[in-house]
């Protein structure tokens, strides 16, 4: 995670976009949970995530200014996934709403098409948990899609727990990867570290914990379900029940309390926000000022 550096306060430059946290934010649904004027009132995860890598790069795209070019199959496989636990219905939606990205063009051999190749994986991905039992057990009952909000620290998040099962005090989170078992690189530890900790999942479930506990008045344990793009699949069931995960949990929590106000300030327009200086939009608004020895040039 970069460092924030606090800048000076500037002249205030507030955004109309942007609410005043003590007052009720606009409920959210269904239709506008990922619309992006719902960021201006919500923090989330993914938004938290963003701003910690780069705070100057998330404005431009929250702002319409930046439009990022992204490989939409990762998250279209992810989604795919995530449709036919949510119901049948949803599957068949999610595919006529993306036939165009999820198959191929007709030919004289299939002329309606066929599915591409990462999605014939993906069909792969649903097999291996429909056909596990304990995964059928704990996924299946919950309420699916639940949108959850609170407030932490002062400041309003929202939510969206995958699959909840209130009556027994749990909710699940289902996670496509590459590879279970790949190491990805820390640059602050020095060290490899787990997917759960490379993508910060065990923040998101400390921050739906919470969501939860506010929204159902409930203290839920989270639970994490992830399936490979492997062939075959591999996958693996996950939970946080120890007393390190607690300590992490606060850790986490303790964290966003930290960050959170100076994100809060970027998007009101009363701090400037920080360039990371190695990503998309950073090297594409880049202005050379000065020189850079030969034996200080940084590395990933």
């Amino acid at each position: 995670m970069a460092k924030v550096n606090r800048l000076k306060r500037g002249a205030p430059n507030r955004s109309s976009k942007v609410m005043n946290i003590d007052k009720l934010p606009m409920k959210l649904t269904a239709k506008n949970y990922y619309n992006h004027k719902t960021d201006w009132q919500y923090m989330s995860v993914s938004l938290f995530k963003e701003f910690e890598q780069c705070e100057a790069r998330t404005l431009a795209i929250l702002k319409g200014k930046w439009q990022p070019i992204i490989n939409e199959t990762p998250l279209l496989v992810g989604n795919y996934v995530h449709s036919k636990f949510e119901s049948a219905d949803s599957h068949r939606h999610f595919i006529r709403e993306n036939r165009e990205k999820i198959m191929t063009k007709p030919t004289k051999k299939y002329p309606e098409g066929h599915l591409r190749s990462e999605f014939k994986v993906a069909d792969n991905m649903i097999e291996c948990l429909k056909n596990d039992q304990m995964f059928t057990n704990y996924y299946t009952p919950g309420q699916k899609e639940v949108i959850v909000v609170g407030k932490i620290d002062g400041y309003w998040w929202k939510g969206k727990i995958d699959s909840l099962v209130l009556d027994k005090n749990y909710f699940c989170d289902l996670k496509t990867v590459d590879d279970i078992h790949k190491g990805h690189w820390d640059s602050v530890l020095h060290k490899y570290i787990p997917f759960i900790q490379a993508r910060e999942y065990d923040l998101q479930m400390a921050v739906y914990e919470e969501l939860v506990k506010q929204s159902f008045n409930k203290i839920c344990q989270p639970y994490i379900f992830a399936v490979s793009k492997q062939t075959p699949p591999d996958k693996i069931a996950i939970d946080f029940t120890g007393t390190d995960d607690e300590y992490s949990m606060k850790t986490d929590l303790e964290k966003i309390k930290e960050l959170q106000p100076h994100f809060w300030s970027v998007l009101n327009g009363e701090e400037a926000p920080n360039n990371c200086g190695k990503c998309d939009y950073c090297r594409k608004i880049k202005q050379l000022s000065n020189f850079t020895h030969a034996t200080e040039i940084e590395l990933n």
